[in-house]
This record gives structure tokens, C-alpha cells and sequence, in this order.
């Protein structure tokens, strides 16, 4: 991974997913990409109900996986649909349930010219997966893709509180300290 071009493409940002400006964000959907809850249904009411038109004939998503449709009433072109993983207790398979949500979406982000892109804190609300685990995993994963590919430039994730903000800047300090080694 070139640490350096990787570092320029990544940021972290406090505030509501709903008013990024960039190709995508990505949503922590629910298998059933119907609305839901927390940033699904905070992203479902923004988009209006044309985002809901668009989801349903996609006929959900597997855990780990990722949709794309427009972004309608957003200032996003596009809406990513990831279904993050429920956590129990970190020995079922949820670490490489939640990297690959990412990496689904990352690919997806490519695959429609998607230069700007940015991500929630995936499975850490009502899937209740612990935010500094979540972060670490979310941060390493998108380092590593971004680190061979060149799509999508820069990576960004909103962080709705505090807490959550805090965990992924530890988070993305520790990768970095870590690359540094």
C-alpha cells in the first residue's frame, strides 16, 4: 500500500451523511433494501420515495453485500446500499462481513465512475457492532483497496456524533502508526 497517496484520499467528517456533495454515499441498509431506521431511514426520507420505487425491484441484499441506485432528491448521485453484519460477538464471521461491504461498495463505486464517495459508521447502530472494532475494520479495508486502485479518489466517512468520530480518528491513527512501523 503507498501510504502517502492513501493518506491524501481518506477524511473523516462529523455531521449528516443526507447533505454530502460527492458521486455516492453509501447506505447501512437492511437486507431488504426497504428503509429502515437510524441512516437508512434518514437516507430513504431525504432521496423521497422514488429511492424506495428504485429498491424494490432489486430484491434486497445479502449481508456483506452492496446495491447502487440514483440518488433522486439527494445531493449524491448515487446511493450505495450496504448491509453490514449484526453483531453477536465478533467470532461469527462479522469482521469479514463488514470488510466486504466496503469492498463491494468500493467496487461498485468504481464501476459507475464514482470519484467521491462517503461512508457511515456501517452496523454500529441497531446491528450494535462496537464502534472502535467497527472503525478499525472499516478503516484498514478501504485503506487497503484504495491502496491498488485509483477509483474512487477520495474516500470520506460522516460521522454523526462525537463518539463516532472519535473512534474512526483513533482508528485511522492507528493504521497509520501501524504503516509507519
Amino acid at each position: 500500500m503507498n501510504a502517502a497517496s492513501v493518506w491524501e484520499r481518506l477524511s473523516l467528517v462529523q455531521g449528516d451523511i443526507t447533505t454530502q456533495r460527492v458521486d455516492a454515499i453509501v447506505n447501512a441498509a437492511n437486507s431488504t433494501l426497504l428503509g429502515g431506521g437510524g441512516v437508512d431511514g434518514a437516507i430513504h426520507r431525504a432521496a423521497g420515495s422514488q429511492l424506495l420505487d428504485a429498491c424494490r425491484p432489486l430484491g434486497g441484499c445479502p449481508t456483506g453485500g452492496a446495491k447502487i441506485t440514483p440518488g433522486f432528491n439527494l445531493p449524491a448521485r448515487h446511493v450505495i446500499h450496504a448491509v453490514g453484519p449484526r453483531y453477536r460477538d465478533g467470532a461469527h464471521g462479522e469482521p469479514g462481513a463488514l470488510a466486504s461491504c466496503y469492498r463491494t461498495a468500493l467496487q461498485l463505486a468504481t464501476d459507475h465512475n464514482c470519484g467521491t464517495i462517503a461512508f457511515p459508521a456501517i452496523s454500529c447502530g441497531v446491528y450494535a457492532y462496537p464502534i472502535h472494532a467497527a472503525a478499525r475494520v472499516s478503516i484498514r479495508t478501504v485503506a487497503d483497496v484504495l491502496g491498488g486502485a485509483d477509483q474512487p479518489v477520495t474516500v470520506t466517512w460522516v460521522l454523526f456524533d462525537e463518539p463516532a468520530f472519535s473512534a474512526y480518528s483513533s482508528a485511522l491513527a492507528e493504521l497509520r502508526a501501524d504503516l509507519r512501523a
